[in-house]
């Protein structure tokens, strides 16, 4: 059984028919104490970090999703779902995350890019992915990405970069917390296997 959180800024219905493409048995979860009963979770995200971190606490869910990473049970987070799994985030001052990954989400940095590039980075581009379960039959996919902000980390927990203007961390890895910048849900076959892939991992 797969637990989408719901906390009033993911992209439910994308996730959950995506899931339901696989004949995968996902339920959309409100309730915290509900968490606890699945076998894995799906972190989704849309919007800004600081609001998101604000519904989670208001509603008790970042304990309970804290909680479900100390089961050791296999839990993944989408593009937002991804960044809140950081320590903190540069967008609109600083904002304390989950830290279940160390690192901190910052903005893309203009100065490192050509003029050509706008922000938020839109649109389809490649993972260079490292040999991973989540990449399984998956050789540098093509994803779907929006997003202004990415994510600073160690190297040890990047399992896949991307290049827009530089190059930056857009998929992760720490024990059993697993992050996708992209969106998976969006990437039609390649981000289906990975999602697939998930619900495959031990």
């Amino acid at each position: 059984m797969i637990g989408i959180i719901d906390y009033n800024m993911g992209n439910l219905a994308s996730v959950y028919n995506a899931c339901h493409l696989l004949d995968a048995k996902a339920t959309i979860v409100k309730n915290p104490d509900d968490l606890k009963n699945f076998n894995r979770v799906i972190l989704p995200g849309v919007g800004a970090y600081k609001d998101a971190m604000e519904h989670l606490i208001k509603t008790g869910m970042n304990e309970a999703v804290n909680e479900f990473a100390k089961s050791g049970k296999p839990m993944i987070g989408i593009c937002l779902g991804m960044q809140l799994l950081f320590e903190s985030s540069q967008e609109f001052g600083h904002t304390d995350g989950l830290g279940l990954i160390d690192g901190v989400v910052v903005k893309f940095d203009k100065t490192k890019m050509h003029e050509d590039f706008k922000i938020p980075h839109m649109g389809w581009n490649t993972i260079v992915n490292k040999e991973h379960p989540l990449f399984e039959g998956l050789h540098n996919p093509y994803l779907y990405f929006v997003h202004s902000y990415h994510a600073v980390t160690k190297e040890e927990n990047i399992i896949g970069k991307t290049t827009y203007g530089y190059e930056f961390a857009s998929a992760v890895n720490k024990d059993n917390i697993y992050g996708f910048q992209p969106h998976p849900e969006k990437s039609h076959e390649n981000g289906l296997r990975i999602l697939k892939n998930f619900m495959n991992i031990k």
